[in-house]
């Protein structure tokens, strides 16, 4: 148990920054990661295989919403198996900081899940509007299509703006305190969208949550490639 401890404690000290995460992040993803991560590190994992094992639990998932009927069992089950998924998506990255093991082929690999990841979720709630849902409009089918353009925006253009400035640290913005930022952030969460299938289960619920977290990814689609532009210029 003291080993397993200070292995934890090893791995807090590899984190990256908090700058630029949300309260989800912070508080609940990577300290689940954390802890994943001590486990794999413990046995000799390597983080391509948490990677792939975040796979396992993200796909299944996705896969019951477009071929089971919602309902409250399968929502907390699809739910909590999502977030188990992207918890071990973390744990991936900071097993590879604390074991000094990070490559560009690991980085790749996870990117490349991610994307897969990000599109998939779009397409199961896409079916499953179709299939299960009595929808007031059929204009709700768009829904998840802007959903997704707006998330694979986000994702896209976040990395290659990353990729561009050559990972160097820089300074909050001004005028913004992390705290508040963290807050602002969490709309645009994905670990926030995997609870939100916790409400699938209620037909209604899901479609308030689900269209209020895609209104938040267009308007700060639209916020982030205006800032990483000029961030750029």
């Amino acid at each position: 148990m003291t080993e397993f401890a200070e292995t934890l404690r090893y791995l807090s000290a590899a984190q990256k920054p908090a700058k630029g995460v949300s309260l989800y992040t912070l508080f609940i993803n990577r300290p689940a990661g954390r802890f994943l991560a001590a486990v794999a590190y413990r046995v000799g994992a390597t983080p391509n295989q948490l990677t792939v094992l975040s796979s396992l639990f993200t796909f299944p998932a996705l896969a019951a919403v477009a071929l089971l009927p919602p309902g409250p069992g399968m929502a907390v089950c699809v739910g909590t198996t999502l977030a188990v998924g992207f918890a071990l998506d973390s744990a991936d990255g900071q097993l590879a900081r604390g074991q000094r093991s990070g490559s560009p082929s690991g980085e790749w690999l996870d990117h490349v899940l991610d994307c897969v990841k990000i599109v998939a979720l779009h397409l199961v709630v896409l079916v499953s509007l179709y299939r299960f849902f009595t929808l007031p409009s059929p204009l709700l089918l768009l829904a998840p299509m802007v959903f997704q353009l707006a998330a694979v925006v986000i994702f896209f253009a976040g990395i290659l703006t990353e990729k561009l400035k050559g990972r160097a640290p820089g300074a909050a913005p001004a005028g913004s305190a992390p705290a508040l930022r963290s807050v602002l952030l969490l709309p645009v969460d994905y670990g926030v969208t995997c609870v939100a299938f916790l409400f699938l289960g209620s037909q209604h619920a899901f479609l308030t949550v689900y269209c209020a977290l895609l209104l938040a990814h267009v308007v700060f689609m639209g916020a982030f490639l205006v800032k990483w532009f000029r961030e750029l210029r």
